[in-house]
């Protein structure tokens, strides 16, 4: 405790050289606190924007789908596997769909399209579904109705009200062929969806492939972002072994999971440029500080002080000003990513990143964002530090003396 008062009155004594290795890792700490605040705000709002738009934080299959997805390869009994789901902590809520090939026609134009069919309440409480109308409106509880990328109506010179015909082959071998109305016009934020897609609801998609009382999958959302793992594990208990598979967004979108994670990488080069910068402004400083003191050493030598108690005087200084730093820079870190995380800032221009629009940046309060700064400041500051202090402690006091 004493030695840790005496760093704190040397601190003091030279006001001006405290204070700018004090601001230094103050700044650093705080860029670096607000900038992985950033980055992890802006991942989980694309991850959210993923997810919720479309494809959901977890996806089941019957098993062998994912690889090698067939009209005839489907889950059954859906509404037991509802069910089970619901009943597992953290899931919000779950949706079915089925999922075929064919081909559609409005007058004289056609095109190959996907075929999608969905339980049009399910899907509002699972996805943002709904929100993607851009033109007409959203399925009632009518029968016969289909909505379309905007792409693929452009395609067939198709507006909403018009007659869409749809071709395919059913489950029984049978050619399944249709007239529908097409009620609204999508945009999805997926340029490949938009271009083929072509929504009809689960009942008319059941009885049109002969289908009755199967899915091809049943997407599922959470809680949150870290509930992902644990409701998917929860999932896998709760079907038992009813040969159905269940992965987590992370597997099911490997491509767009692996990108993220890339993109990851240069949040972690920002912070160590940032942390190198802090590291050089604290040894200069140091070691001005300690050729500055040399007479000081050199007394503290002759009275007998051993060089191990110079070292650990030099590295108490910065050890209390770099906790000094990083907790002014804790409350400032917070404030600034608490206002960004509740307000954010919305974008003049939407950023678009593999298909998916973002209008509003958010930042992200938590641990992380603090602990880690706050971590590799403190250490490194002492790194440095140790060079000083060693070249303090080997002052020989006679010479020292003499010359200061």
């Amino acid at each position: 405790m004493f030695s840790l008062r005496l760093a704190f009155r040397n601190l003091l004594r030279q006001k001006k050289r405290t204070l700018f290795t004090g601001l230094s890792m103050f700044v650093g700490f705080v860029l670096a606190c607000i900038s992985i605040g950033w980055a992890e705000g802006s991942y989980n709002n694309m991850i959210d924007s993923f997810t919720r738009n479309r494809l959901g934080h977890i996806q089941v299959h019957a098993a062998g789908y994912t690889e090698h997805p067939t009209l005839y390869n489907t889950i059954d009994d859906p509404g037991r596997v509802l069910e089970k789901i619901a009943s597992v902590p953290d899931v919000t809520a779950a949706a079915p769909r089925i999922y075929t090939a064919g081909l559609v026609s409005v007058g004289e134009k056609s095109a190959g399209a996907r075929i999608i069919g969905i339980d049009r309440e399910r899907e509002n409480r699972t996805t943002t579904f709904d929100t993607q109308i851009i033109a007409g409106s959203y399925f009632t509880a009518e029968a016969g109705q289909a909505l379309l990328g905007k792409e693929l109506a452009t395609t067939l010179n198709a507006s909403p009200g018009d007659s869409i015909v749809i071709v395919s082959q059913a489950a029984d071998g049978s050619i399944a062929n249709a007239r529908y109305t097409i009620r609204g016009l999508l945009d999805t934020g997926n340029p490949v969806a938009n271009r083929s897609s072509l929504y009809i609801t689960l009942k008319d998609a059941q009885q049109l492939f002969v289908l009755e009382g199967r899915v091809h999958e049943i997407v599922v959302v959470v809680s949150s972002l870290p509930a992902v793992n644990r409701a998917a594990d929860g999932i896998r208990r709760a079907l038992g072994n009813d040969k159905l598979t269940v992965e987590t967004w992370e597997e099911f979108a490997k491509q767009f999971y692996r990108a993220m994670e890339a993109d990851k990488g240069g949040m972690y080069i920002m912070l160590v440029v940032v942390i190198l910068i802090v590291a050089i402004t604290v040894l200069n400083t140091i070691l001005m500080a300690v050729l500055e003191r040399q007479r000081e050493y050199g007394v503290l030598r002759a009275l007998g002080t051993r060089p191990a108690a110079i070292v650990k005087m030099v590295l108490n200084e910065t050890f209390l000003l770099s906790i000094i730093s990083v907790v002014l820079g804790s409350v400032v870190g917070f404030i600034v990513n608490y206002l960004l995380a509740a307000h954010g800032i919305r974008l003049a221009e939407p950023i678009e990143w593999g298909g998916i629009q973002l209008r509003v940046m958010k930042s992200e309060v938590n641990l992380q964002e603090f602990l880690l700064p706050g971590l590799t400041v403190i250490f490194t500051s002492l790194a440095v530090a140790l060079f000083p202090a060693l070249k303090a402690a080997r002052t020989e006091p006679a010479s020292t003396m003499r010359t200061f």
